[in-house]
């Protein structure tokens, strides 16, 4: 194929064309191979063209422009990239007459959206300061006195408490990455421009104080330091740190020998020491952000996306994730990605329009290291709405026909412009009669504007007996002022139309979400079944969060080592309990052990049950319920869950058992305790009612919490204990993560009161009657919003307090020494 010659940044323009042709005779969708693999067929590619490199990155030139036009065919609204390491065609795309005029039109609008997108509210101001004020640290490199009483000066001037820098606050070293991990941690953007300009005055810094920090990465609140404390890390750990940051900055200076040699040689010295990781790209890029690359966990989640970043940019960190690179992987990033920002066919130019790139992109999915927000609370699946077309389904044949749902209440304008639920009510109020409540009708709409989305499905119903429709939602809302009534609506796709009688009487309110209720939601799928094309029935993909290791130390209090103990003993034996004391965090762990296993946030591969004294082999396996007249055989939780995993079994799935040790686990798992073994997965057993060969995949995961200071629970027999492997989880107060917890609190009272606790929690372990499978769990103290007074009398008064009076019931003089001793601590 002749292709252009000329020095144009746009000549993968001419590869639109043919990847349309191509995803047409794939019948509209095709893996970036299949698509390739077409190109090169119907253009007559010869070998040598489709080997041939480009750059200094020396990366296929044909799969690299390919991979260009398809990013430019997605923004233009031709290709759908909701199917990951899928392109698909959309509608738009199969009627598209692609020509030379139009593969340039659609690469100027795609560039002038991303440019908009690059500039949209970004400020890198901050990037003169914080290069202005290494250069003045720098000074400092041996005179390290010195630069210990500025730094406090600093937090003195502006009455803020210095962070925990060593275990005892006696600071006798620091080095200048942690320095700037200050004001680069998870603290408010006014309280990190108060310190700036502390900084600033202090340093004599000429640079403006920024107001903005866009692309600016921050290092976790219990990780802040780029060394370990006094007495753990070794004695030149800091000097090195030291060593690193003058050489970077005079390799950035000159980006030439000796200085590179010189910096890869103290990089490679730094990465082996205690508390250091990804958090050194961090370092390097606050000091230099034009000439080092941030690898934080958000940045590499992004570089390696080829839905983000093109073909070539993403092969040069394509080993990233293995582990932090050393110092000449480490350069060959920086240089290559540095080399490859150059060309304009990039969104972005510099590594802070690409830091904020990714952030920007990425803001949604990734998790809030917020230890207190569920961990999969931000996960979009599919939501399943019935829904009712006007009165009796009045307006259902043109709501049908024109592609919508929509609901009355016009006098409610736009309904974005409502904070809450209570402001609509509020409106309604005025609008309407003052004498009503609103409440189900201010429900509605707000679930109408905010909380349906694209992907979820829609009955809609005709009064409470009939179904007459299903649909997919594939807008956002809309308030269309160009209709006379119904105005507040929503975009679907009706898939189907007739009338289903229903077995159930259907909710009498306009809109519910039916969910929860996923046996009622099946009833409702099945009677399309017969109606519904196979390919309609796969259901969208759902792109997860990723979840990482890094991502799970961060947020639960444990130690690598402890981690990786835990994740080899789920490994080797499939199923693990984890035992401790009310309050060590083996819920809160749970989820966030599978997700960190499964490398992303994965909830339909994850299903958690509580067991309790009534819970039976017919709510786990099977059994007969009452249906009709008579009774039904309905499959239990896990039944479900393990036919699931089965028709995905390269993958590994987790069934989390809370209060293990609460059922009777003989009669709930019945014969399938032989089948939870390891080495009797995959095996066949017949189940007790249906008669059916039941098997328990190799890839399930079962992971059970036990409650060891429940003395009203019996002990496991031993055939039980022996299919599962125990892993005890203990207070954390020593751990890392929770000092550095303390030290972000700063309160005085919690920190006397933690001291108290550590004393009980040894009381506790040395009576014989108690032990360690009783103390005091760490979670008890662990909020997200101030510690007040009134929140640690309340912790103490009706959670500790109340738990010490249940262990010693029959030692009164005890408790009241223990309860006097814990008021006495936060007073």
């Amino acid at each position: 194929m002749e292709t252009k010659n000329s020095k144009s940044n746009a000549a993968f323009l001419h590869w639109m064309k043919p990847i349309i042709i191509a995803l047409k005779e794939l019948g509209g969708q095709g893996k970036p191979q299949e698509v390739r693999s077409i190109i090169a067929k119907n253009e007559h590619l010869t070998e040598e063209e489709l080997s041939e490199t480009r750059g200094k990155n020396n990366v296929n030139k044909f799969e690299n422009e390919v991979a260009f036009a398809r990013n430019y065919l997605v923004s233009g609204g031709y290709l759908d990239k909701s199917v990951y390491g899928m392109w698909k065609l959309t509608e738009q795309g199969w009627n598209v007459d692609m020509t030379d005029e139009l593969a340039s039109d659609i690469f100027k609008q795609g560039m002038a959206e991303m440019t908009d997108k690059r500039n949209s509210k970004a400020d890198y101001r901050w990037v003169e300061f914080y290069m202005n004020f290494a250069d003045v640290l720098l000074q400092y490199k041996n005179n390290r006195f010195d630069l210990i009483h500025k730094i406090r000066e600093v937090y003195s001037s502006i009455n803020f408490k210095l962070p925990k820098l060593e275990t005892d606050n006696n600071i006798v070293d620091i080095d200048p990455f942690t320095i700037f991990a200050l004001f680069n941690k998870g603290i408010t953007n006014d309280n990190r421009i108060k310190i700036l300009r502390a900084i600033a005055k202090i340093f004599n810094i000429k640079a403006d104080v920024p107001i903005a920090f866009d692309g600016v990465p921050v290092v976790n609140n219990l990780k802040a330091t780029f060394y370990y404390f006094k007495g753990e890390r070794d004695a030149k750990d800091i000097d090195n740190l030291w060593e690193l940051f003058d050489n970077a900055i005079q390799y950035s200076n000159a980006l030439s020998e000796p200085y590179k040699s010189n910096m890869q040689k103290s990089y490679d010295e730094v990465r082996k020491q205690k508390g250091v990781n990804w958090n050194i790209t961090m370092g390097l890029y606050w000091i230099r952000p034009n000439i080092f690359i941030n690898l934080d966990s958000r940045n590499r989640e992004f570089l390696n996306d080829v839905d983000n970043m093109p073909h070539y940019f993403t092969s040069i960190f394509a080993n990233v994730n293995k582990g932090l690179p050393d110092g000449a992987n480490y350069f060959y990033m920086c240089e290559q990605a540095r080399n490859a920002l150059k060309n304009e066919e990039y969104p972005y130019h510099s590594f802070p329009e690409l830091s904020y790139y990714a952030w920007k992109s990425t803001k949604e999915e990734n998790e809030n290291d917020n230890p207190t927000t569920p961990v999969d609370s931000n996960v979009k699946e599919t939501n399943y709405w019935l829904y009712s077309p006007g009165d009796n389904a009045s307006m259902w044949d043109e709501f049908y026909n024109l592609g919508i749902m929509a609901i009355g209440w016009d006098d409610v304008t736009d309904l974005k412009q409502f904070v809450s639920k209570e402001a609509i009510k509020e409106y309604m109020r005025k609008t309407y009669d003052a004498s009503y409540s609103y409440k189900n009708n201010a429900h509605c709409l707000w679930q109408f504007a905010n909380e349906i989305k694209e992907g979820d499905v829609v009955f809609a119903k005709k009064g409470m007996h009939k179904i007459v429709g299903k649909g997919v939602v594939t807008s956002g809302y809309v308030y269309d002022t160009s209709r006379d009534t119904y105005r507040h609506i929503r975009k679907v796709d009706w898939q189907n139309k007739g009338e289903w009688e229903l077995q159930k009487q259907a909710a009498m309110k306009t809109l519910t979400n039916i969910t929860p209720y996923s046996d009622y939601v099946q009833e409702l799928l099945d009677l399309f079944a017969e109606d519904t094309p196979e390919e309609v029935q796969e259901q969208k993909e759902i792109k997860y969060p990723s979840y990482s290791k890094e991502k799970f130390l961060n947020q639960v209090y444990m130690d690598e080592d402890t981690y990786n103990t835990l994740t080899e003993l789920l490994e080797t034996k499939y199923n693990v309990i984890l035992q401790g004391a009310p309050g060590v965090g083996k819920t809160y762990a749970a989820k966030r052990l599978a997700y960190s296993i499964m490398g992303q946030i994965d909830t339909s591969r994850v299903a958690m049950v509580q067991f309790h004294q009534s819970y039976s082999y017919e709510d786990f396996i099977q059994g007969y319920r009452p249906y009709k007249d008579g009774f039904e055989l309905e499959n239990g939780a896990f039944y479900k869950f393990c036919k699931e995993a089965e028709e995905d079994n390269e993958r590994p799935y987790f069934f989390i058992i809370d209060e293990i040790n609460r059922g009777n686990l003989s009669k709930i798992l019945g014969e399938l305790m032989m089948l939870i073994e390891k080495d009797k997965r995959g095996e066949k057993i017949k189940l007790l009612y249906s008669n059916e060969w039941f098997t328990v995949p190799k890839n399930v995961r079962i992971i059970g919490m036990m409650n060891t200071a429940d003395r009203s629970l019996a002990l496991m027999d031993y055939a039980l204990r022996r299919r599962f492997a125990f892993f005890d989880f203990a207070p954390a107060f020593a751990s890392d993560g929770f000092k550095n917890y303390l030290t972000e609190k700063n309160s005085s009272k919690l920190e006397k009161l933690i001291s108290t606790v550590e004393l009980l929690n040894n009381a506790i372990a040395a009576d014989e009657s108690l032990g360690d499978g009783f103390r005091i769990g760490h979670s008890y103290f662990c909020t997200d919003d101030e510690v007040t007074d009134g929140w640690l009398k309340s912790v103490v008064e009706y959670e500790v307090i109340p738990l010490i009076k249940e262990y010693w019931f029959d030692e009164p003089a005890k408790v009241r020494d223990w309860s006097s001793a814990l008021r006495s601590a936060i007073k």
